[in-house]
């Protein structure tokens, strides 16, 4: 059974990350955990030294969040009925990090599903602040769904790679999973650098290959540029609709979540991208 984490802010964003779970996984026993955590935007000093249930605003919240939260099971449940998948709702006065993380310890989190942008955020930007925390810092895989991205089968995902990180058969099991669910292609994209493949890059690149012997792959080789441009033109030629990235803080991929670089990423990728943690 996946055992599946879906942050919401009851916001239009955090709702379709919601829908497009429920498809992306329709054929798989699912558990859904749906957190909402809360923090007064105004209050006085002595909340956090005295209970919340004193002054009453903590109380307040607390019943509006489970509140929205039964209503968001309803409306979810009814548009995609699926006896396979259930729902266990959750919300907490904290930061929405700080409550991921412990969540994903204690609930033994699989992966967390989340939109990209709050119904607050301002329409240019595409990636939220909460996105950009989890996707620095989860230590599971995580799926980033961006607005208004409609559910479409992934049947050709890309994988850009440097073959800077050996590859363990842990690290891509969600993903092993995903391709083997909805018979996917995998699109192996490296952008060749002037110095070319070392002995560590092709006993890598091997790795990845016997990882994913069974499964349809290509690997493609393009000519040295900038790498997000070459992404873009990537998923544009081939038609991708879901993009795989590992994170690593030694590998060009943490480079990419360098603020201005990420920013880059989310005005060009409109499609699903699955970020998976390579552990030390």
């Amino acid at each position: 059974m996946y055992r599946v984490l879906i942050p919401t802010d009851f916001s239009a964003n955090a709702y379709n990350a919601l829908s497009y779970a429920k498809q992306l996984l329709a054929d798989t026993t699912c558990t859904f955990f749906l957190l909402h955590t809360y923090t007064p935007a105004v209050y006085r000093s002595d909340y956090l030294l005295e209970s919340p249930g004193q002054i009453g605003l903590g109380d307040v919240l607390k019943y509006n969040a489970e509140r929205n939260l039964e209503k968001l099971v309803k409306r979810i449940s009814k548009e995609f009925s699926n006896p396979k998948h259930r729902f266990v709702t959750h919300s907490a006065f904290n930061i929405l990090y700080d409550e991921i993380d412990q969540m994903v310890n204690n609930e033994k989190i699989d992966i967390t599903i989340m939109g990209t942008q709050g119904a607050t955020g301002a329409k240019e930007i595409f990636l939220g602040t909460h996105a950009v925390h989890a996707m620095k810092k989860s230590t599971i895989p995580l799926l980033v769904v961006p607005p208004n991205s409609a559910f479409t089968p992934p049947k050709r995902i890309l994988f850009p790679t440097d073959y800077e990180v050996t590859v363990y058969e842990d690290t891509i099991e969600v993903l092993d999973y995903l391709m083997k669910e909805h018979q996917c292609k995998l699109d192996i994209m490296h952008v060749s650098s002037p110095e070319g493949l070392s002995k560590q890059h092709i006993a890598n690149q091997l790795g990845i290959a016997s990882l994913f012997a069974k499964s349809s792959i290509e690997f493609h080789d393009w000519p040295d540029q900038d790498l997000i441009p070459a992404i873009e033109k990537f998923i544009e030629e081939h038609d991708s609709n879901l993009l795989v990235m590992l994170r690593n803080k030694h590998t060009f991929v943490e480079r990419l979540f360098i603020e201005p670089v990420l920013k880059k990423i989310a005005f060009h990728i409109d499609i699903p991208f699955l970020i998976l943690p390579v552990n030390p």
